[in-house]
C-alpha cells in the first residue's frame, strides 16, 4: 500500500507528457496546500447551511464562475446576489462530498482545488433535483477565488 500511494504521489509531481495533445494551459502539477481545499470545502458547507455571508472575505472582486448551465458570472457582488437568489430558492438542500484535491500548477504557479459531490434539494415548485457536481475552483496570487468551473450532470427534476 505504501509503495502505491508513493509511486501515485511520483506520477503526479511531474509533468505528464503526451504525444496526442498538448494542454493549452499545463499538464504539470503537484499536490497543492491542503488550505485551499479547507476554503471550498468551508463554501460548500455556507451554501449547504444557507450561510453564505460567512467567508465574502475569500472572493476576489474579480471572481468569475461558469455555472453547469454554461452561465457565467462576473464580480464578487454579482455572484453573491446570484448564489444568495437561487439557494434561498431551495429547500432540504444537502451535499455529499465524495473527493477533493488541492493542486499547484507548476507552470503557472496556480492554485487549484478540484472537488466532486452530490447535491439534492427540492425547488420551490416542489420539484426534486439531484445532480453530481464536479468542481475547479482557482485562487489568484493573494489567495482569494479569483474562478469557478462547475460541471453537473443528472440536474433536472426527478
Amino acid at each position: 500500500m505504501v509503495i502505491l500511494v508513493a509511486v501515485s504521489f511520483v506520477g503526479i509531481c511531474q509533468a505528464q507528457k503526451s504525444t496526442i495533445y498538448k494542454a493549452s494551459y499545463s499538464s504539470n502539477f503537484k499536490i497543492g496546500d491542503p488550505a485551499y481545499s479547507d476554503k471550498v470545502l468551508a463554501l460548500w458547507k455556507d451554501f449547504e447551511n444557507n450561510t453564505l455571508d460567512n467567508h465574502l472575505n475569500w472572493f476576489a472582486d474579480t471572481v468569475s464562475m461558469t455555472l453547469s448551465n454554461g452561465a457565467t458570472i462576473k464580480g464578487k457582488a454579482e455572484n453573491l446576489k446570484g448564489a444568495k437568489d437561487f439557494r434561498g430558492s431551495l429547500s432540504n438542500y444537502k451535499v455529499t462530498v465524495d473527493a477533493w484535491m488541492s493542486l499547484k500548477s507548476v507552470d503557472h504557479g496556480d492554485n487549484l482545488v478540484c472537488i466532486w459531490g452530490t447535491e439534492e434539494y427540492t425547488m420551490a415548485d416542489g420539484k426534486k433535483v439531484k445532480a453530481s457536481l464536479q468542481e475547479v475552483w482557482g485562487f489568484n496570487k493573494d489567495g482569494k477565488i479569483s474562478m469557478m468551473l462547475q460541471y453537473a450532470q443528472g440536474s433536472g427534476p426527478m
